[in-house]
C-alpha cells in the first residue's frame, strides 16, 4: 500500500517524484520501460522555452515560465548540463514581423523578460550563419538548452535517494477505484494500491484517466522526426533558432546541444499509432529543407543519426494538470507536450502541493535536495583526470573513442540508484554511443561491463527493452 504511485518515469513523472519525495509518505514510481526516460521524454529538442509561444492563462504559459526560472538552480542542485543560450524567431516578411510583434505582447503578458524585435542586420550579427532572407526576429534571453535525459535521470535519482521505489518493466494495464483509493494491475501480474495516483503516462495519459473519470480526454500521438550532427558542427550557430509557430507547433528549429553537436527538427505530424516512432525519408527531407529556410550552408555531411518523438497532443491545446474532478486522488500530468520538458519542474512542484492538501504529510528533517553527476573524463582538465584515475583506475580505460567515455563511468553508471540496465541506459547517461560512429566500435566492451555488473550473459544485454536483444548465441556453440 502506497501513498502515492506515479505512472511513467519521464521527466514530468520523476519531477513530481523528486517534489513527493520531500515529505514523510511511500512514493512508487511504475514504469513499462526498463529505465527512466524511456517515451516522450528520450526524444525531444532538449530546449528551455523563455515562454512567450504559450497563450496567457494557459497551464502552459504558467508552468513554462515558471519552469524556464527553476532550471538554473535545479541544475546547480542536481548537477546536469544546462545553458542559456538564448533563442531567436526569425521571420522573413510583414506578415511574420506582425506575428513576432503578437509574440512580443504575449510572452510580455506571460512575465518572460527581455524580450527585444530585432531587424535582419542586427540578427545576422549575433548568428552569422543566418539565412540572407531573414527580416526581422524575436530576441528571447532566457532561452537554453539542456541534456533532457540528464535531467530526468538526476530527478529520479534524487528522488530515489529520498526514499521513492521505482519499479520496471511494470506496464500498468488496469486501474480501479477501491474504496477511497486505487488499484493498479500490471502485465507481469503485479497488484499495487494507493491512496493517490499521479498520471504521467505521455501518450498513454488518456488511456489511464479514462479508466477511471467520466469527464473523457483524448490525446493524439504528434510525430516529430529530427536530425542529429557531429560536434564538429560546434559554434555553427549558438543561439536557438525558431521560425515562427503554426497551429502545429514551433516548426523546424536548428539549435546547439549543450554538448556541442547541432539538433535539426522536429516535424509535426498527428498519427494514430501511439508507438510509430520510424523515421521516414520524407520527413528527414523535410527537415533539412525548412531547417534551409533559416540558416544557409548546413553542414549536411555532418548528420550522424536521425529519431523521432512522439508529443502527447490533447485535443483542448493544452496541459491537463490537476485532480481530476469526479475521481478525488487521481491527479493528472497529460497532454504534456512542448513546452513540457522546461516545465516539468513546475508541473512536480504544483502537483505536489495539490496532493499534500489532499493527503497532508510532515516534511522531512533530512531531504537531500542536491546530488552530484557522474564525473566526465572528456570534459575534465589535466589535473581532474589525474585524479580520477588515481581514485579509480578504471577512468583511465577509455570504452567509447568518440566521445572520450571510460570504463569508469560506465560502471558508476549501471551502479547509481536508478542505474543503468540497458545499453540506452549507459548512452543516456555518460554519452557512451552517442558519437560519430554511434556505437559500432564500443558496444561489444559496453556489452561485456553490463553482463558482469548486473550478474547475466551477454546474451541477456538489450539495447533498450525485451524485444531489442543483441546477440542469440555463440558461433562456437554451432560447431558440431
Amino acid at each position: 500500500m502506497y501513498d502515492v504511485i506515479i505512472i511513467g518515469a519521464g521527466v514530468t513523472g520523476c519531477a513530481v517524484a523528486r517534489e513527493l519525495a520531500r515529505r514523510e509518505r511511500s512514493v512508487a514510481v511504475l514504469e513499462r520501460g526498463l529505465d527512466v526516460c524511456e517515451g516522450t521524454s528520450k526524444a525531444n529538442s532538449g530546449i528551455v522555452h523563455a515562454g512567450h509561444d504559450a497563450h496567457p492563462g494557459t497551464w502552459k504559459a504558467r508552468f513554462n515560465v515558471e519552469g524556464s526560472l527553476l532550471m538554473e538552480e535545479l541544475s546547480k542542485e542536481l548537477d546536469f548540463p544546462y545553458r542559456r543560450n538564448t533563442s531567436l524567431v526569425i521571420g522573413f516578411d510583414e506578415e511574420d514581423r506582425r506575428t513576432l510583434e503578437g509574440l512580443l505582447a504575449q510572452g510580455l503578458e506571460n512575465g518572460v523578460k527581455g524580450l527585444e524585435l530585432w531587424d535582419g542586420s542586427r540578427v545576422r550579427e549575433k548568428e552569422p550563419q543566418l539565412s540572407d532572407a531573414v527580416t526581422c526576429a524575436l530576441y528571447c534571453p532566457t532561452g537554453g538548452i539542456v541534456d533532457p535525459f540528464l535531467l530526468t535521470v538526476a530527478l529520479a535519482e534524487n528522488a530515489c535517494v529520498g526514499g521513492v521505489s521505482f519499479f520496471f518493466g511494470e506496464e500498468v494495464t488496469e486501474l480501479c477505484r477501491a474504496g477511497e483509493g486505487f488499484v493498479l494491475k500490471t502485465a507481469r501480474g503485479g497488484s499495487y494500491e494507493t491512496r493517490a495516483v499521479v498520471n504521467a503516462a505521455g501518450v498513454y495519459a488518456d488511456v489511464f484517466h479514462n479508466m477511471v473519470s467520466e469527464d473523457k480526454v483524448h490525446i493524439t500521438p504528434r510525430k516529430g522526426e529530427y536530425l542529429l550532427m557531429d560536434k564538429k558542427t560546434t559554434g555553427f550557430v549558438n543561439a536557438t533558432i525558431f521560425q515562427c509557430p503554426t497551429k502545429m507547433g514551433k516548426g523546424i528549429l536548428v539549435t546547439p546541444t549543450v554538448h556541442g553537436n547541432l539538433l535539426l527538427g522536429p516535424t509535426s505530424e498527428d498519427i494514430a499509432d501511439k508507438e510509430n516512432t520510424e523515421t521516414t525519408a520524407a520527413g528527414l527531407e523535410e527537415v533539412l529543407a525548412k531547417a534551409g529556410l533559416s540558416a544557409k550552408e548546413l553542414p549536411v555531411r555532418q548528420v550522424i543519426t536521425s529519431f523521432t518523438g512522439l508529443r502527447a497532443h490533447s485535443d483542448n491545446g493544452d496541459f491537463i494538470v490537476g485532480e481530476a474532478a469526479d475521481c478525488p486522488g487521481f491527479f493528472d500530468a497529460a497532454g504534456i507536450e512542448s513546452p513540457g520538458l522546461t516545465s516539468a519542474p513546475a508541473i512536480g512542484r504544483y502537483l505536489a502541493e495539490r496532493i499534500n492538501e489532499r493527503f497532508p504529510a510532515p516534511e522531512k528533517t533530512d531531504f537531500i535536495a542536491v546530488r552530484k553527476g557522474i564525473p566526465c573524463m572528456a570534459d575534465a582538465d589535466p589535473e581532474e583526470r589525474k585524479r580520477l584515475v588515481a581514485e579509480n583506475p578504471l577512468y583511465a580505460n577509455v570504452v567509447c573513442r568518440c566521445e572520450l567515455v571510460t570504463e569508469g563511468e560506465i560502471v558508476e553508471a549501471i551502479r547509481r540508484p536508478v542505474g543503468a540496465k540497458t545499453l540506452d541506459g549507459i548512452k543516456r547517461r555518460v554519452r557512451a554511443g552517442m558519437g560519430r560512429c554511434q556505437a559500432g566500435f564500443c558496444t561489444p566492451k559496453q556489452m561485456e561491463i553490463l553482463a558482469r555488473e548486473l550478474g547475466v550473459e551477454e546474451e541477456a544485454i538489450v539495447k533498450s527493452g525485451p524485444g531489442a536483444r543483441l546477440l542469440t548465441g555463440y558461433t562456437k556453440s554451432n560447431i558440431s
